[in-house]
């Protein structure tokens, strides 16, 4: 009969396997419990209105059809409102993480005295309510004048570039943050070398330090990307005009005054969350690394 020595990897396995599948379980348990809505939203997306009036929503579907979908995409101008959410999504995204990057790699990679303080600040956006500033803020939109070329109403007020700033104002912080994280994980000899070298910081920043981040830069594009292209709060207050709105408009669009068909909204939402679910898809390997180096290294 084969012992097993203290120490061994084999003891050591043993002793893991309780707590991995106790582990496994809760993860399993958390995941089906995270996707029971997602689940109900797609069982009820299939059932036509009349179903669900007679039988009630917990209830064995008489007929399952596409109907939904196909009034969903009609009505609410899904193709209008998507392309309304990639002018504003896209250029926000890149705005905020070219910002962050910025303000990260001075707070990590430069020796200043107020680094702290710097980052206490940009983190500061992410504690205050975007409720509390609702009525200063779209007051300030409506008097802050733009040209005409970059907004039809002569004002930030009902304009893609006031949607975008507001996003960019609230997100940098949270970027800053972890990008910065990042950052200081990165050896200090590589900017120290190129600074022997004669390389300037913005040649430090552009050449050294942007390519050593690209897994990090690409998750936290994910998850602003998802981010911003989910908001409804700040397109419903800054935006008066039903054809620039983005695509989470279209869910108010489907809801009538004294009458919403919940099964209509339930398609039309996962029709929407199809966007997402492809970036997710396809810059999962991206956005795992990113996350997974910055928390790896030493």
């Amino acid at each position: 009969m084969t012992t097993i020595a203290a120490g061994d990897p084999r003891e050591r396995k043993q002793k893991l396997t309780g707590s991995r599948v106790f582990l496994h379980g809760v993860l399993i348990f958390l995941s089906i419990l995270w996707l029971i809505p997602v689940a109900w939203t797609l069982y009820t997306s299939f059932r036509p209105y009349q179903d669900t009036a007679e039988r009630g929503y917990v209830s064995l579907p008489g007929t399952l059809t596409l109907h939904n979908y196909t009034t969903a995409w009609a009505q609410a101008g899904i193709v209008k409102h998507f392309a309304n959410t990639m002018i504003i999504a896209l250029p926000a995204v890149v705005i905020t993480i070219f910002f962050a990057c910025c303000v990260a790699f001075v707070v990590s990679r430069l020796s200043l005295r107020f680094n702290v303080i710097l980052l206490i600040v940009f983190l500061c956006a992410n504690l205050l309510p975007q409720q509390v500033i609702l009525t200063p803020l779209n007051r300030a939109y409506v008097r802050i004048p733009l040209p005409t070329w970059l907004s039809d109403s002569g004002t930030l007020f009902d304009s893609y570039i006031g949607v975008i700033l507001i996003h960019v104002a609230f997100q940098v912080g949270f970027c800053t943050f972890v990008l910065s994280n990042y950052m200081k994980t990165l050896p200090p000899a590589l900017t120290e070398a190129a600074r022997v070298d004669g390389a300037g910081v913005a040649r430090q920043f552009f050449q050294i330090t942007l390519p050593l981040c690209k897994p990090a830069i690409a998750a936290i594009a994910t998850l602003e990307f998802t981010f911003i292209y989910n908001d409804f709060l700040w397109a419903l207050v800054l935006m008066q005009s039903d054809d620039k709105r983005p695509i989470t408009s279209t869910l108010a669009n489907l809801q009538g005054q004294f009458f919403t068909d919940n099964n209509l909204v339930a398609a039309a939402s996962l029709l929407i969350m199809l966007p997402t679910v492809i970036v997710f898809a396809l810059l999962q390997k991206q956005f795992v690394s990113g996350l997974t180096l910055g928390a790896n290294k030493g």
